[in-house]
């Protein structure tokens, strides 16, 4: 008989000692040189044998985890002997990251190590076998190739996408701005107080400024992705139902040329309409002008006029309605094909219009299809830097906002905050608050859609 919960402890202090113990060697060396390695990994790279042992001398695992606790304790200093090195703080921080990351990695191996020696242990007693290594590896590789086959895929995803998502959410926690970068300076941790500066909680030097800033954005970022997402949507459904009607000839050529817009790479129609509309010498005001229309002396900036902040932000919307409509009319073009002729027959039958065959029967069914879509427009339009930055770069200037023009969304106020004024404690704290918003609004209009609920 075996004892599971002796091979199980086996293995938590030596690892693969259990298996060894159950009589499985292979596997048991195997687990034990993944802790050796970890082990040769932390102690040859560190300075552990010196006489005078500093944690920032330590290997990787033991001085990333205090690199990320401290930040760095140690500046650089210029003395006789030149430039002495100091910590730089976000490289720390960094290391710190990946430190854990491959610490949880271990420990998710560590836990598996643990559980099959006192499993394989537990089975023997029951059945009297153990299975051998090769035998328990070919099971393995049978039973879970799905899962192995996407190990490779998940390390990608959590060192490229879920590591730096990490560190921007953490620097919202931080003093990390222009007047702290390292390696002249180090960072500290600040814990909330980036956010009790943009919501102007406590008694902060500029805060209401701040908050002005951030809640006029705000209101304007809402406004321009429910509006660009719901507008281009009945425009391209609008124009779909006309190109299916059976009164309408050549439809494949309708349909190429009214796709061009989206089909054109958005920057270039952004930077063309950026052109268009330019206040002075763009074809738009010129035509208006050689024809009598408009003043040579006060034309309209349509994208930069300071005094009416409504007149750029609508331009902009309307660029936005013609380059998004498309996708939505080739969409809606699938989804009404999709809808089986009976139902209008039926629906003709009992003598309903075309009309109320739209309203009753298309416009229904083509939004429970096409809601979770919707829900990921408005997403995508919250966060729609390339319009914003194309056609104004934020502007016109607003006197009253902090580092923010009057077209600005929060996404562009963000790469402004980090890309000009290097602040990027609060650039990050912002990003998490969008982060929050999007992601409870969509979780929440997605899970209340049939798509969704079909799904459970």
């Amino acid at each position: 008989m075996k004892k599971p919960t002796l091979a199980a402890a086996m293995s938590a202090l030596v690892w693969g000692s259990g298996q060894i113990y159950n009589k499985q060697l292979a596997k048991g060396l195997a687990f034990f040189a993944i802790q050796m390695t970890l082990i040769a990994v932390e102690m040859l790279g560190g300075n552990y044998f010196s006489g005078a042992f500093e944690f920032r001398e330590a290997g990787f695992f033991v001085s990333g985890i205090w690199g990320m606790i401290t930040l760095g304790t140690q500046l650089s200093e210029l003395t006789y002997q030149g430039m002495t090195p100091g910590d730089h703080s976000v490289m720390l921080l960094l290391q710190g990251i990946i430190a854990v990351i491959i610490l949880l990695l271990v420990a998710a191996i560590w836990f598996g190590n643990v559980k099959d020696a006192y499993q394989t242990a537990k089975n023997f007693n029951e059945t009297g076998m153990v299975l051998s290594s090769k035998k328990w590896l070919k099971d393995t590789w049978e039973k879970s190739f799905e899962y192995i086959m996407m190990v490779p895929a998940g390390l990608m995803l959590v060192f490229f996408v879920a590591m730096p998502i990490i560190f921007a959410v953490v620097i919202a926690f931080t003093n990390h701005n222009l007047h702290n970068m390292p390696p002249a300076n180090l960072i500290e941790w600040v814990g909330l107080r980036n956010f009790r500066f943009l919501f102007s909680i406590g008694d902060i030097p500029g805060g209401d400024m701040w908050l002005h800033t951030f809640t006029n954005i705000f209101i304007w970022t809402i406004i321009f992705a429910v509006v660009s997402t719901i507008v281009p949507f009945f425009l391209g459904l609008f124009q779909a139902v006309i190109l299916n009607n059976k009164r309408i000839k050549f439809k494949k050529l309708w349909r190429s040329i009214l796709i061009l817009p989206w089909a054109m790479p958005a920057i270039i129609s952004q930077l063309n309409f950026r052109q268009i509309f330019n206040g002075r010498f763009g074809p738009f005001n010129r035509f208006f002008m050689n024809i009598g229309l408009m003043d040579p002396y006060s034309p309209i900036e349509w994208l930069s006029d300071p005094r009416n902040p409504w007149l750029p932000r609508g331009t902009i919307l309307v660029i936005g309605f013609w380059l998004g409509f498309p996708y939505w009319m080739a969409l809606m073009s699938g989804l009404m094909t999709s809808i089986s002729k009976d139902v209008y027959e039926a629906a003709e039958i009992d003598g309903a219009s075309e009309g109320q065959q739209f309203w009753k029967i298309t416009l229904p069914m083509v939004i429970a299809m096409a809601a979770p879509l919707l829900v990921m427009s408005f997403a995508f339009n919250f966060n729609n830097f390339g319009l914003i930055y194309f056609l104004t770069e934020g502007g016109p200037i607003n006197v009253n906002f902090i580092h923010a023009g009057q077209t600005d969304i929060l996404i562009s106020w963000i790469f402004s905050l980090t890309m000009d004024e290097m602040m990027y404690n609060l650039a990050s704290a912002m990003s998490i608050i969008i982060f929050i918003i999007i992601g409870s609004l969509s979780a929440w209009n997605f899970a209340r859609t049939k798509a969704f609920k079909e799904e459970l």
